[in-house]
């Protein structure tokens, strides 16, 4: 378990009130600041020449690297150091990997579905981590694949399992993840790859590599390749490896989908990527030409914004300024989405107050629903 800069503050000469409080010798004004640069490590320990050996035991051990890094031409896995997200954040994605071997019938016509394969999400593009070939005395070559054969995999320093019963498979996963992270025992350090052989059932076996995909696999290696399902995981994985202390957010501007025009219609979100994505994905899909205004909002979903004043009138307003939207469209009704609903009367009137002439319009809550909201409006109009 890693120290706090409080933890290791109570071993240190200011917080035990003696002497040598805040003598500077270490290089920082105070003990407080001298035990944050330790719980960051960006400081020695042996800097200080009052640190008891009870605390340079325990720091060590917290120092410590409680999982291995294993690295595949430039794929990393392993190095985690957190049992959850919140904590800090997890380091390397868990990997996929698909086993192409030799003596399947349809190995051929598998291998160009793995390489053809690739989704884009979040701006983020997506193909397999890794591909395993297993009975190959040459591996096929493979455009932008790492490839490994299956035998040097084998070899590589990697705890295996191989999935048979769930129940097993998630507490043999739990126990090595806790061991390591908890115990710091070098026994379970290798990073963890769960086998799963061929099935008919991939609704089971998406269910059970999503849960190890959180719980706590290293890398998921198939014989199975479906694209229903790598995409599904991939979906899963990016929402689950990313840094909750760092919003993901788009740059705060009017964007255009389908070449729209002064009378096209017009969406406003905040800059949190997720959201952007799922209602840049419906515009892209509508039959009609829009643009999307994007406020600023500290990469926050709608609510949270709201919620934390980063998306007020008076910012709405500011923003339409700024763009000078106003002389660019002759519609004269945003769309804003039906959880700000509640702010209808309050935006028109901050609008109007900066001498703007917009309506607001109440759109929907989720994104999936644009079309049908799209299809109504031209009826009622």
């Amino acid at each position: 378990m890693e120290l706090s800069g409080l933890q290791i503050f109570k071993y240190l000469p200011a917080a035990k009130k003696d002497e040598n409080s805040n003598c500077k010798k270490c290089g920082c004004p105070t003990c407080m600041a001298f035990a944050i640069k330790l719980a960051k490590q960006n400081a020695k320990i042996e800097n200080c020449p009052y640190v008891p050996n009870e605390l340079k035991e325990i720091y060590e051990i917290s120092c410590k690297q409680p999982q291995n890094i294993v690295e595949i031409q430039g794929l990393k896995i392993g190095g985690e150091n957190v049992l959850y997200r919140h904590e800090k954040t997890f380091i390397n994605k868990t990997a996929i990997a698909i086993i192409v071997d030799r003596s399947e019938i349809n190995w051929q016509e598998k291998l160009k579905r793995i390489e053809n394969f690739e989704i884009t999400r979040v701006s983020e593009t997506l193909k397999i981590d890794l591909v395993i070939f297993k009975n190959f005395e040459t591996l096929p070559q493979l455009k932008n694949l790492r490839t490994i054969s299956f035998d040097d995999f084998k070899k590589l320093p990697l705890k295996e399992i191989i999935d048979e019963k769930f129940s097993q498979t998630s507490q043999e996963l739990i126990k090595i993840r806790k061991k390591a992270i908890l115990e710091k025992d070098g026994n379970y350090a290798e990073p963890v790859y769960v086998y799963f052989k061929y099935t008919n059932d991939i609704n089971t076996l998406c269910a059970k590599a999503s849960y190890y995909l959180c719980k706590y696999a290293n890398m998921l290696v198939f014989e199975n390749f479906n694209e229903a399902l790598i995409s599904t995981l991939m979906t899963l994985r990016q929402n689950i490896f990313t840094d909750p202390q760092k919003p993901l957010q788009v740059e705060s501007k009017i964007y255009e989908f389908n070449n729209p025009d002064e009378n096209s219609l017009i969406f406003m979100t905040t800059n949190f990527a997720l959201t952007f994505y799922a209602v840049a994905n419906e515009l892209e899909s509508l039959p009609v030409p829009s643009y999307l205004i994007v406020t600023p909002a500290e990469g926050m979903s709608v609510l949270t914004a709201w919620s934390a004043e980063k998306f007020t009138a008076a910012m709405v307003a500011k923003t339409l300024k700024k763009f000078d939207f106003a002389n660019k469209v002759k519609n004269r009704k945003i769309i804003i989405p039906g959880l700000l609903a509640h702010m209808k009367e309050e935006l028109e009137e901050e609008i109007s107050n900066a001498g703007l002439d917009f309506k607001i319009v109440v759109g929907t809550i989720e994104a999936f629903a644009i079309n049908d909201f799209v299809k109504n409006l031209a009826i009622s109009k």
